[in-house]
């Protein structure tokens, strides 16, 4: 157990995730942030420092599993959590694989910062892929651009940043220069929570340390070759900040499938959505339908073609997530059925 303690409010703690509690829980139980993941148990954060406990096997097979940030209910006496708080926000993702799995990255969080850098990793299609994922999670987006002092056309980075949606904050930092980074400021107050996500190697874990003031995480160098970085964060972990905001960093993830039966993609598709409300037939596909606006804002060169195929791509995995969700109520459903069955025809048997 750590020596320092920590009060609700400097772990962001909100009136909301009282709302639920009971004074029997609070009699049975104390709040606490989890700080670290491990296979069964958990590193929390608490008026009692940090504490490693236990995790009951019910939770840890719930449908998208605890994550860093969440807060849990842990027993006065055996240092076992006792239930999970309800969620403020939470970011998750389909896990890799084809079962769908959902998976979730971080909780509660306040802030997603978008990491890419200003060199060939640059990627608009992962940026609104990203941004559709903060939004699903009800999580204020930031796009920070990073290697701003790579003497690459900064400019020109920054300004394709800002068109995928307006209204979005765009920063491009230099992540070794603290005056540079010290534009995240005002995101970073006193019992906020941030998280940073984006590929390997685009300066993630170099961001958490400049900003917590310490090597939290190891970093490694970019391949010359592809801009590409070594993976060098491999497992989730909240950190404070001298600001008293509190940093989730998290793994470069090479994939990345949206959770949500029906993503945010109006708000990060804005102008597409837009044309789509003019075309001619309101079930338009925008695939060679006839009278679609959408595609004849393509032909006229107001749309981009690669956007389009971006927001075409989302909506088909949206479609998967809808189908495998039926499928696995379906199977449940059918599964439910037949131990009921089973049950009454064992209750039978027995009474004979």
């Amino acid at each position: 157990m750590s020596s320092e303690t920590f009060s609700l409010h400097q772990l962001g703690w909100q009136p909301e995730y009282a709302q639920h509690l009971t004074l029997a829980d609070f009699e049975a139980g104390y709040p606490a942030r989890v700080m670290a993941l491990h296979r069964h148990a958990l590193l929390v954060m608490c008026s009692r420092g940090v504490v490693s406990v236990v995790l009951p096997h019910q939770l840890i097979d719930t449908d998208e599993g605890i994550a860093v940030g969440d807060w849990v209910l842990v027993e006065h006496e055996a240092d076992r959590v006792l239930r999970l708080l309800d969620r403020q926000s939470v970011l998750v993702r389909i896990a890799a694989g084809g079962d769908h799995q959902r998976q979730s990255i971080a909780a509660n969080l306040d802030v997603l910062f978008v990491v890419s850098s200003c060199n060939d990793d640059f990627n608009a299609s992962r940026l609104e892929r990203y941004l559709a994922l903060a939004l699903d999670a009800g999580v204020t987006p930031v796009i920070v651009l990073t290697k701003a002092d790579s003497g690459h056309d900064v400019a020109a980075y920054v300004a394709s940043a800002e068109q995928l949606m307006p209204g979005v904050p765009v920063v491009a930092v230099n992540a070794l220069d603290g005056a540079s980074v010290s534009q995240l400021e005002p995101w970073l107050a006193s019992g906020r929570t941030v998280a940073f996500v984006g590929s390997s190697g685009v300066g993630k874990s170099t961001l958490a340390n400049r900003i917590t003031g310490e090597a939290t995480q190891r970093t490694s160098g970019i391949r010359e070759a592809d801009a590409r970085g070594r993976h060098t964060t491999t497992a989730r972990e909240m950190f404070p900040t001298p600001s008293g905001a509190w940093v989730i960093d998290t793994p470069g993830m090479r994939e990345l499938r949206l959770a949500a039966a029906k993503p945010e993609l109006g708000a990060v598709f804005g102008d597409i959505e837009a044309l789509a409300a003019a075309c001619r037939f309101r079930d338009c596909q925008h695939d060679g339908d006839v009278g679609c606006a959408v595609e004849a804002a393509l032909l006229a060169g107001v749309l981009d073609t690669r956007r389009l195929a971006n927001y075409h791509k989302l909506r088909r995995e949206a479609l998967r997530v809808q189908q495998a969700r039926h499928e696995q109520r379906e199977h449940s459903r059918q599964f439910n059925a037949m131990a009921k069955q089973a049950m009454r025809a064992k209750r039978e048997r027995l009474g004979r």
